[in-house]
């Protein structure tokens, strides 16, 4: 997601940089041009020639290195910089950040750079904590930088507390918020229902369906990067959540309108993605399990209709869109939802087409709008969300 974008990586003198030559290799995975930048105290946890290695770009770390074409290096490199990451970030240099000090090939780089800057603090938790360097991070965050929060847990130093270095992974999708996507979406409010619903038989058994919620999880991710606010309500699934994104566990359909219903006028964008269990048991039928051989039918009633009831109080300037599974008349029964349900767009998959459906990574599907239908060819859901997300924004 970060081809043609160069990162500049700030390494500084801390035992947390051994974790900073993960975070250029994820860089690097996603096609990032990965410049480093070392100071002198860095060069004594980790060798410049790991991240040479592993960028296949030379690792800087004197100003006057002379071995250059002959330009100003760190200002050439401030203009093709992207994004700057410096991870981690020791107190000395959170404090020259903060205060515009230049006196290594670091922080004069990065004093020239006007791009997207995160900064992620790590070291002893008293440092941390100490107010000096509280307010050299307050300076930073009012400079406009993006100040990644340390973890706690057990330090190098073997005080137990706040200071440590985020995870790689954490780390990267800093990034990817920053700069992945063009954030058009930003000021948006983006409410996304995703995964099953369960309605309980009895306490052991209840109804469900096969939905995983990777649709509506992918839509979520996707809002999230292209800069939205984004709620995801969710019902039982077995994946990660993506980050940045509020999400509100549920269980049954009844607790997913309840949730729905609660922040429907707070949504500019409303997907309701969730593939709710289309009925809930009357009663539960314990004294019929007592029996080995009775007749366990049960007495069902349909569970509340999330999108309708969304459709006939929706608010001006909302943008409503459901999703159906068809398995013949795809494209004619899903507009007859389109209308029936008060709906800007559908997006409708057939259960037949390979790739499509429940369970997969990809999806195929057709977008119906109130003024057409575009049909998309066999995509990763992520690139599906992508248009759906486009199509969504055009009609707001």
């Amino acid at each position: 997601m970060l081809k043609g974008k160069t990162v500049l990586l700030g390494v500084t003198g801390g035992i947390a940089a051994y974790k900073a030559a993960a975070l250029a290799s994820a860089l690097v995975k996603q096609h990032a041009n990965v410049e480093v930048v070392m100071t002198a105290h860095a060069t004594e946890f980790i060798a410049p020639l790991t991240f040479e290695q592993l960028t296949g770009r030379r690792c800087m770390v004197n100003t006057f290195d002379r071995n250059f074409t002959h330009q100003v290096e760190h200002i050439a490199l401030a203009d093709r910089t992207d994004l700057v990451i410096v991870a981690p970030a020791t107190a000395n240099v959170c404090g020259k950040l903060a205060h515009g000090l230049a006196d290594d090939m670091l922080t004069t780089t990065v004093l020239a750079c006007v791009c997207p800057k995160l900064i992620a603090p790590a070291m002893n938790t008293r440092m941390y904590e100490n107010p000096v360097t509280q307010d050299n991070l307050d300076l930073l965050r009012r400079y406009g930088w993006e100040v990644i929060a340390p973890a706690s847990g057990r330090l190098a130093c073997g005080a137990v507390g706040a200071g440590k270095l985020p995870e790689p992974e954490q780390l990267l999708q800093h990034i990817l918020r920053a700069i992945a996507l063009p954030h058009d979406l930003a000021g948006k409010r983006v409410l996304v229902t995703a995964g099953p619903t369960r309605e309980a038989l009895d306490p052991v058994r209840y109804l469900t369906n096969h939905s995983t919620g990777k649709m509506g999880y992918a839509i979520a991710r996707m809002a999230m990067l292209r800069g939205a606010e984004v709620v995801l309500i969710s019902g039982p699934a077995a994946i990660a959540p993506p980050p940045f994104v509020e999400v509100v566990d549920v269980t049954s359909a009844q607790d997913m309108f309840e949730a729905v219903t609660a922040r429907q006028d707070w949504a500019d964008f409303i997907f309701k993605a969730a593939a709710v269990a289309d009925y809930t048991p009357e009663q539960y039928a314990d004294d019929k399990l007592k029996k080995k051989d009775a007749d366990l039918s049960i007495p069902l009633r349909r569970t509340r209709d999330i999108l309708q009831y969304l459709g006939e109080n929706r608010r001006p300037g909302q943008v409503l869109c459901g999703f159906s599974m068809e398995t013949q008349n795809m494209v004619e029964n899903s507009r007859v939802k389109l209308e029936k349900k008060n709906l800007d767009m559908i997006c409708a998959n057939n259960l037949k087409v390979a790739g499509a459906g429940f369970g997969t990574d990809t999806n195929v599907m057709t977008v119906i709008t109130r003024t057409g239908s575009e049909e998309l060819p066999l995509m990763s859901k992520e690139a599906v969300a992508l248009r759906i997300l486009d199509i969504a924004a055009a009609g707001l």
